[in-house]
């Protein structure tokens, strides 16, 4: 395995952390592949960056989460600012990438080509969560309320347990949903509360993602090759309804990957998903439009 070297890179209100794999400039002349996630950071990728050992592996932590401080006084994370730190970051990895996006990571990747469309070569957007693109997004941001609403009212385990049953929710989204809050026990999950509420995925602060609207004629105006995807075992679950939505309205068919929305992770966070599959499946595309 090709050892990771720590690098940073400041740019304006923050200092972003990020690990490079393999040589820069790239040995073979193609551009680095940089997987991004958010609010997940460069932890998750370990495995996944295992199986392209042939390829110069970026991943970074997004501003304000694992090794990226924050000095702008600001908590909200936001797709276009997270896009102009990627876009400073290319700039310093040489100015082009493969691009692998995931979660909140697809959604920046989604901004980054439609501001800056000569960044990267290949955009590759994992079940990016737009509630917007819903035909039922009214009732989508509802749920996401009430999961907001469980996690600052009862602390962590019953927000994440509600996360758990709005993104294992298949199918339209109703006013059923929330109507009775899920037992955290049920899912392993504490039960007490720690007063804590700054997490990024349960307290709001990364509202301005599943609420991104994406720029449908600048992506589709874009050099970029942009492909949607979702895993799976997603199938009519929230993060897949977007995902084949977004592909619609780009008029392109979804591309479908193995597992779920966390397929390409190891044993990095004790849920692994099929990283040597998923990365199979990402070589496989990337590789038909090289």
């Amino acid at each position: 395995m090709t050892t990771a070297t720590t690098h940073t890179l400041d740019v304006p209100g923050a200092t972003l952390t990020y690990d490079v794999r393999g040589p820069l400039p790239p040995a073979d002349g193609r551009p680095p592949l940089l997987f991004i996630a958010q609010p997940m950071d460069a932890s998750g990728f370990g495995t996944l960056a295992s199986y392209f050992p042939d390829r110069t592996v970026v991943t970074y932590d997004p501003r304000g989460l694992g090794r990226s401080t924050r000095s702008d006084g600001e908590t909200a994370n936001t797709p276009q600012q997270q896009a102009g730190d990627l876009h400073r970051l290319i700039a310093e990895l040489g100015g082009t990438v493969d691009l692998l996006g995931s979660s909140g990571g697809a959604v920046t990747g989604l901004h980054l080509v439609s501001a800056h469309p000569d960044d990267v070569r290949t955009f590759v957007a994992h079940e990016p969560p737009l509630l917007g693109v819903l035909p039922d997004a009214q009732e989508a941001f509802a749920a996401e309320k009430r999961v907001q609403d469980a996690y600052h009212q009862l602390g962590w385990g019953a927000g994440m347990a509600a996360f758990i049953a709005l993104t294992s929710w298949e199918g339209e989204l109703t006013d059923e949903f929330g109507a009775e809050l899920p037992d955290p026990a049920a899912f392993g999950l504490p039960t007490g509360d720690d007063g804590s509420r700054g997490d990024p995925l349960l307290s709001g602060i990364s509202n301005a993602i599943t609420a991104y609207q994406p720029d449908v004629p600048a992506l589709t105006a874009a050099p970029t090759r942009v492909v949607i995807a979702a895993g799976i075992e997603s199938t009519g679950t929230l993060t897949w309804r977007t995902s084949s939505a977004l592909a619609d309205e780009l008029d392109q068919e979804l591309t479908v990957f193995p597992s779920n929305h966390g397929g390409f992770l190891g044993d990095e966070y004790g849920q692994p998903g099929q990283p040597e599959a998923f990365a199979a499946r990402l070589r496989e595309v990337l590789d038909s439009s090289a």
